[in-house]
């Protein structure tokens, strides 16, 4: 029964992208390259809407099972596909984003302890949504890489700590692979958008933050390390450089490996998605067998990063000097 219910669901989610596409190229929702793109074509921009779409049909199907997530995750995804449209101000993203995570953290019941942990609990949640959002510029990094963090948490799920109902995780993948299906090409059909890599980001984090509050284990945040890294990195570069780090660039490694090292698009994606892999594996089995290890595990995944990180950078942005 379950298995003819998850056929339906992809089924259903299949669709619903295709009837976004039309909406997409009716309304003109387009992703136009220019000097910063990493791409060539006109692509249709939002197709990541369906993650979004696929907490909705988990509610109607299995159970709406947390109003203030779901609250949470609807605010964040309407104002960005309004942003995929109509640019919005850095102010107004943000204030809505940080309305959200209010949301999610009441879901969550953060607001049960000192407020101190909530501002840290904000801070570090816009800064992930907004590294997750910067993180998607080239063919499948988007999707495939949140493949990757969703099958962890299914993991956690399934083997450590229940962190959603049976269903929403499945779901959740589920629109993933739809996705993947459009977007994991060498000339993709859609891409993403901010109401695709936010939206991504918040269910991540909503489940990130369920267990990491049921139990204690910060350190499972090495569940998004590869991007964090690069992100981090790359704003200290930017700040260096003394540019609005609002401001699009090109100046990710993902994006240095992609534009100046000639690299196609999907091996770049694989690579992301390999590395973090490893790193998630290497979690989950620390986890399970010597849990008292697991910041260790945290602090040297992120060191050995770091250390690989910075000379790849530095031969890459050298060759964007050059030119």
């Amino acid at each position: 029964m379950i298995n003819w219910i998850y056929g339906f669901v992809l089924l259903l989610l299949f669709v619903l992208e295709n009837i976004y596409f039309k909406i997409a190229k009716r309304y003109n929702i387009l992703d136009v390259p220019n000097a910063r793109s990493s791409h060539h074509t006109i692509t249709l921009r939002g197709g990541g809407v369906i993650f979004y779409l696929g907490v909705l049909v988990h509610g109607l199907i299995f159970d709406f099972f947390a109003p203030w997530f779901l609250c949470g995750v609807t605010l964040v995804a309407l104002v960005s596909f309004i942003d995929d449209m109509h640019p919005l101000s850095a102010k107004v993203r943000l204030l809505f984003q940080t309305f959200s995570l209010l949301l999610l953290l009441l879901q969550l019941g953060v607001h049960e302890v000192s407020w101190g942990y909530v501002v840290v609990a904000l801070f570090v949640g816009l800064a992930i949504l907004n590294i997750y959002n910067f993180m998607d510029g080239i063919n499948g990094i988007t999707g495939g890489y949140s493949l990757v963090a969703m099958l962890a948490l299914w993991g956690i799920n399934a083997f450590v700590f229940p962190i959603a109902p049976a269903g929403f995780i499945p779901v959740v993948i589920l629109s993933l692979l739809v996705f993947n299906f459009y977007n994991f090409r060498s000339h993709a059909k859609c891409f993403s958008g901010d109401v695709g890599a936010i939206s991504m980001a918040f269910i991540i984090l909503f489940l990130l933050g369920g267990f990491i509050i049921h139990t204690g284990h910060v350190s499972a945040l090495v569940f998004l390390a590869v991007y964090g890294v690069d992100g981090v990195l790359t704003i200290i570069h930017r700040i260096l450089l003394k540019e609005n780090i609002g401001q699009p660039h090109r100046k990710h490694l993902y994006q240095l490996l992609a534009n100046e090292g000639k690299f196609a698009h999907l091996p770049v994606s694989l690579i992301y998605m390999g590395v973090q892999a490893v790193v998630n594996l290497g979690y989950l089995l620390v986890l399970v067998y010597t849990p008292g290890y697991t910041l260790i595990y945290f602090i040297i995944s992120i060191v050995v990063l770091v250390v690989v990180y910075l000379p790849l950078r530095r031969k890459f942005y050298a060759l964007r000097e050059q030119i």
